[in-house]
């Protein structure tokens, strides 16, 4: 991560040691910034997007960014809940997040599509990943977070990756 995610910490009585807290913290907020990040790259294709699909990608678009925009507050909120910090304005998102800037010259369905299939598989796999450091760290409750996200995000990488997926067979 481009900038550091941790910040003052706060007692708490859950019973997760204090430097697994931490870690489990710093990841959450690593993630936070993703997810941030990802929501406004959707809504920046939902309200740019141009062309003959424009309807059905601009409903999409605002679809997929609303229900990514669902788990800010649910990850924010287990950074708290574990006596952390939570690192959730635009700047902290912008200076945390590992995904590329959206392409500004992305104006029609098929540039749009391919940018946030991109950004959606990348934040999958971020998401797997920080799964699995919640797991070895033992955070059952913090892995279930993941775990919801990653049913959300990989359905709506499928709704995206849907749109291009007959013209790459026919092209194959």
């Amino acid at each position: 991560m481009p900038s550091a995610v941790s910040g003052p910490s706060f007692q708490t009585r859950i019973d997760l040691a204090p430097e697994v807290r931490q870690h489990v913290i710093t990841v959450l907020n690593q993630q936070l910034a993703q997810t941030l990040d990802l929501y406004t790259q959707a809504k920046q294709a939902h309200w740019n997007v141009k062309g003959t699909d424009f309807f059905q990608l601009h409903e999409l678009f605002d679809t997929v960014a609303e229900d990514v925009f669902g788990f800010v507050d649910t990850i924010a909120e287990r950074v708290t809940a574990l006596g952390g910090y939570a690192f959730g304005t635009a700047r902290m998102a912008a200076a945390n997040s590992s995904l590329p800037e959206y392409p500004k010259e992305a104006i029609d369905g098929r540039q749009h599509l391919e940018a946030l299939i991109d950004r959606f598989a990348r934040y999958v796999a971020s998401n797997r990943k920080a799964l699995d450091e919640a797991q070895n760290e033992g955070d059952a409750a913090t892995a279930d977070v993941y775990t919801e996200v990653a049913r959300a995000a990989d359905k709506a990488l499928w709704f995206l990756e849907a749109h291009l997926q007959a013209a790459a067979q026919r092209a194959s």
